[in-house]
């Protein structure tokens, strides 16, 4: 029986989208260095230009901390609402060319072009034509990866970046990954390159060389995970938007978080992605969950459910606030944080709004 052929994937990923939304609309802010996101104590970045992220300044850094590292950062404050207008109409430029589209976050989304909706020639072609579509309508420059899988495409999309893009083909796939540092795998944090490092797994090379039962004996579950990408294989498919149960974001952190500012600024950075989806989607619940993992891998989840959905970000924000300081003072470091919603009521929700816990601060 012939083998079928392979996925066509695309991973578009918009070049520092809030960021350069504020520069596109205010001319005086390009060029500079410049932060979506509050200056005050509990502020948090949650967007940083490319100009600021030369100094060093990223998305989830308290604010202080990223003032210390460019005292000339300039903040705004986020508009979601014009961030969720422009990522409509890039999701509706998406849907010119396929109706396989899986949303990652309003700047970020898989799409399946095997169809070739468009009838163009290749899948690179099909990814030049959706730039450009996109710069047409919005100003914005996006990169995109091209692959025959979801992590190949992931992977590649941060190669050219910014505005550009790079294509892993079959052919290409296994030997990209035998060169790539293990730190550069999507998926794989510092504490678990680290691990692999001591293990003496430096690329995916010596990650391939390891057995199936090694990489479960040392990594749990994602053991497999590790098995399959070191030889670049990913079967999951794209997944078109579904009705969902829940709406989470979370990170991990390039160093491990111990201090109470900057553990309380990520979980405030993932509540606002989190609220950002939800009010895009007009879906509340009455479940805030808090995920922490420290530098051990363990891990723990604080949960609040309510009597009535939560229905304003900075109640959102307080409640994963208090969830997170449950667990003070930290033993250890804290690798990733998550922020999840979850508890979606159908139907028209909006006469509760005036339920809520006024717990803002």
């Amino acid at each position: 029986m012939a083998e079928s052929a392979p996925r066509k994937i695309i991973h578009i990923d918009m070049d520092a989208f809030y960021a350069s939304v504020e520069q596109r609309d205010d001319p005086a802010l390009r060029g500079r260095p410049l932060a979506v996101g509050y200056a005050g104590k509990r502020g948090v970045v949650a967007a940083a230009s490319y100009e600021a992220r030369a100094f060093g300044v990223r998305s989830a850094m308290p604010s202080v901390t990223a003032l210390r590292k460019c005292p000339e950062l300039i903040f705004v404050s986020p508009r979601f609402e014009v961030y969720r207008a422009v990522s409509r109409q890039i999701h509706a430029i998406f849907a010119e060319f396929t109706e396989l589209i899986e949303p990652l976050s309003l700047d970020e989304a898989y799409l399946d072009v095997t169809g070739n909706r468009a009838g163009l020639p290749s899948a690179s072609a099909t990814a030049s034509a959706i730039r450009a579509r996109i710069f047409e309508e919005t100003g914005l420059t996006a990169s995109a990866g091209i692959s025959y899988n979801k992590f190949l495409a992931k992977l590649a999309s941060d190669y050219r970046k910014p505005n550009g893009q790079y294509a892993i083909t079959p052919a290409m796939g296994a030997a990209f990954v035998e060169n790539l540092p293990v730190g550069k795998f999507h998926g794989v944090g510092p504490v678990t390159a680290t691990k692999m490092n001591q293990l003496g797994i430096f690329t995916g090379a010596d990650l391939r060389d390891r057995s199936l039962d090694f990489l479960r004996q040392h990594f749990g579950k994602a053991g497999a995970w590790y098995h399959a990408i070191s030889r670049g294989e990913d079967d999951r498919e794209v997944q078109p938007d579904r009705p969902r149960k829940s709406s989470g974001s979370e990170t991990t952190f390039s160093d491990d978080l111990t201090e109470p500012a900057d553990i309380e600024a990520g979980v405030l950075a993932m509540a606002d992605e989190v609220w950002a989806w939800c009010e895009k989607a007009q879906a509340f619940g009455r479940t805030v969950t808090v995920k922490i993992k420290y530098a051990d891998f363990q891990q723990a989840t604080r949960s609040r459910t309510l009597p009535a959905p939560v229905h304003s970000q900075e109640s959102l924000r307080a409640i994963s606030i208090d969830l997170v300081r449950s667990v003070y003072p930290p033993t250890r470091g804290i690798r990733l944080l998550g922020v999840t919603m979850s508890g979606f009521e159908s139907g028209d929700v909006a006469d509760d709004r005036q339920l809520d816990l006024g717990l803002e601060r």
